[in-house]
C-alpha cells in the first residue's frame, strides 16, 4: 500500500489518477447534489419555527463544512510539504486555497441571507461569523502569497507556513458556538450523537453534503492537474502528454 502511495506522489502518476477519478466524482456530485437540493428545497417539510427560510441550510451547511475540511486538508498538505518536501503536497496547497475560499465566501453569504430573517440583521460580530471571516482572510492570504513569489518552491514554503499557523482557527470556527454565547445555532448533524432534525429533513442534507464534497474533490483534482502542467511544463512526461493529445 505504501508503494502505491509513493507512486501516486509522482506528478505523472497523480495526473493519470486524477484524470480517471474526476469524471466519476463529477457524476456522483451531480446526482447527490441534485437529490439534496431538490428534496431539500421542494419536498422537505417546513420548519415549525423558521418556515421555508430554513431551506438555505442545504447550501449553507455543505459550504461551511467544506470551508473547514478544505483548510484542514491544506494544513495537512503544508506539513507534508515542509517535512518531506513532496512537490505534490505543495501543488495541493496551491490548488485547495481558491476552492476553499469559494466555499467559505458562499458560507458567509448564505449565512448572512439566513441571518436577516432570523436575527434581523445580515451581519453581527458573532464568534462563529467572525472566525469564519478570518478563515476567508487566511485562504486569501495563501492565494496572495502564492502569487507574490516567482520561485515556486519559496512560494510553497511561505504558503505552507501560513496554512499551518492558520489551522488554529479551524477548531475556533467549529466550537465557537459552544465556547462562547452565540446567536448562531449549534450543529444539527455534524456532531456526535443523534441529529437534531427529522429524517425527512436530514437525508437531503446528507445528500447535499456528499455532493458538495465530491464537487470540491473534482475542483481540487482539476486544479492540481493544471498546476502540475504549469510547474512541470518542461518535463518529458508533459511534452509526451501534449504530443499524445495533439495526435
Amino acid at each position: 500500500m505504501w508503494t502505491w502511495f509513493h507512486r501516486l506522489a509522482s506528478p505523472p502518476s497523480f495526473y493519470t489518477f486524477a484524470e480517471r477519478l474526476a469524471p466519476w466524482l463529477l457524476a456522483f456530485a451531480l446526482i447527490a447534489t441534485g437529490y439534496g437540493l431538490i428534496a431539500g428545497l421542494w419536498f422537505a417539510p417546513r420548519d415549525y419555527q423558521q418556515g421555508d427560510a430554513f431551506r438555505i441550510i442545504y447550501v449553507h451547511v455543505p459550504a461551511a463544512a467544506l470551508s473547514l475540511s478544505l483548510y484542514t486538508g491544506m494544513a495537512i498538505a503544508a506539513v507534508i510539504a515542509l517535512v518531506w518536501r513532496i512537490k505534490l503536497a505543495e501543488v495541493a496547497i496551491t490548488a485547495l486555497a481558491p476552492v476553499g475560499a469559494s466555499f467559505t465566501a458562499l458560507a458567509l453569504v448564505t449565512g448572512m441571507l439566513w441571518g436577516k430573517p432570523m436575527w434581523g440583521a445580515y451581519w453581527v460580530w458573532d464568534a462563529r461569523l467572525t472566525s469564519e471571516l478570518v478563515l476567508l482572510f487566511l485562504y486569501l492570504g495563501v492565494i496572495g502569497l502564492d502569487a507574490a513569489f516567482a520561485d515556486r518552491r519559496a512560494a510553497a514554503r511561505a504558503c505552507a507556513l501560513l496554512a499551518i499557523v492558520g489551522a488554529v482557527n479551524v477548531p475556533i470556527v467549529k466550537y465557537s458556538v459552544e465556547w462562547w454565547n452565540s446567536l448562531h445555532q449549534t450543529s444539527t448533524i455534524l456532531k456526535f450523537g443523534k441529529p437534531t432534525i427529522t429524517t425527512d429533513m436530514a437525508l437531503p442534507l446528507y445528500g447535499a453534503l456528499l455532493g458538495a464534497y465530491a464537487l470540491a474533490g473534482v475542483s481540487a483534482l482539476r486544479r492540481m492537474q493544471n498546476v502540475l502542467l504549469l510547474r512541470e511544463r518542461r518535463a518529458t512526461w508533459v511534452r509526451e502528454l501534449l504530443a499524445e493529445r495533439a495526435a
